[in-house]
């Protein structure tokens, strides 16, 4: 794999920290609710005994509460997923067209979204998964602290999960219609959230049915490959520690092959051994290439559609009432 150039280096750092400080300026200064042009959007501020408040956009489908009880889907980044007149780049995953259509066509269950904002300058250690980072000596810590996207304090991913599941989804369960079992409950993200999307399943095999991994970050803090780097290794190895049970799990893996997504390949296909050893199958785990895509919410959005199917395909949903 050829190295990438350090001004694009330089600018993917630029765009990966305008991701982080969007949110903290945000709640300095509240921006509007997102527009969606199907649907509508409800949106929740979140504080929590275990992380610092988060903003949360919940997006309602035509016609709800009708079809319920709905899937939920969990997804990370949450700024980024309906408007793009209000995100840093003006680019979206166009997460609510998708959804509705998908809905509508019936080539997937009725779900809702509910986009949770990330942690601003502090993302990366709300999204680093926190017990392979304590795997590592701390030699390695003090390396992957100080490569390019470097931790402003050590990663805290287990609280952040601890609000997710404790917290937030006992709030979403209360306040909207959907159904409370792990096979009606998924997380996705991309990048950093990609990495916190299978480590939500993973650790919580019991409340998240299925996790979508797009472009997942498997470098760590690093933006170039780098000798030395403990990041990807430690992720493995805590996988192929704790994957859970195929019975009852999917989970969906893919990256592009340009800009920061060209790195991932040789780590990405460590990881689909592990999880084909572990008995997933073609019915439950899928892991895809997208030749020529970049690491933009644009090639997301291009093919976000794909996950949303394999994670929420139209099956019958069971409600139970509490969990």
């Amino acid at each position: 794999m050829l190295p990438l150039p350090a001004k694009l280096i330089s600018s993917l750092a630029a765009a990966l920290v305008a991701i982080a400080t969007m949110p903290a300026t945000a709640r300095a200064n509240p921006t509007p609710v997102p527009h969606v042009a199907v649907g509508r959007i409800v949106q929740l501020q979140e504080v929590s005994r275990f992380v610092p408040p988060h903003t949360v956009d919940v997006w309602l489908p035509p016609r709800y509460p009708a079809q319920a009880p709905y899937a939920v889907l969990y997804m990370f980044d949450g700024q980024m997923l309906f408007d793009a007149t209000q995100t840093w780049n003006h680019e979206s995953w166009h997460a609510a067209d998708t959804a509705a259509r998908l809905i509508r066509s019936g080539r997937t269950r009725p779900f809702i979204i509910v986009g949770i904002w990330n942690a601003g300058e502090r993302r990366e250690s709300e999204y680093y998964p926190e017990k392979p980072w304590l795997s590592l000596s701390d030699a390695q810590r003090a390396r992957v602290r100080n490569m390019d996207l470097k931790l402003p304090v050590a990663p805290y991913s287990d609280d952040f999960l601890r609000f997710l599941v404790d917290e937030l989804r006992p709030r979403i369960d209360q306040r909207f219609r959907v159904a409370k079992d792990a096979r009606n409950t998924v997380v996705m993200g991309s990048s950093m959230g990609g990495l916190m999307a299978w480590y939500a399943m993973v650790e919580y095999p019991q409340v998240f049915g299925g996790a979508g991994c797009l472009s997942t970050h498997w470098p760590g803090t690093a933006l170039r490959p780098r000798r030395n780097n403990p990041s990807a290794n430690a992720f493995v190895a805590y996988l192929k520690a704790h994957i859970p049970p195929p019975a009852g799990h999917r989970i969906y893996f893919d990256h592009g092959t340009a800009t920061l997504d060209a790195m991932y390949a040789p780590t990405q296909r460590r990881v689909d051994r592990l999880f084909r050893a572990r008995g997933y199958s073609d019915a439950n785990f899928m892991s895809k290439v997208f030749p020529g895509a970049a690491h933009t919410e644009d090639a997301w959005a291009a093919r976000v559609t794909v996950p949303m199917r394999f994670l929420l395909p139209p099956r019958p949903m069971t409600f139970e009432p509490s969990r």
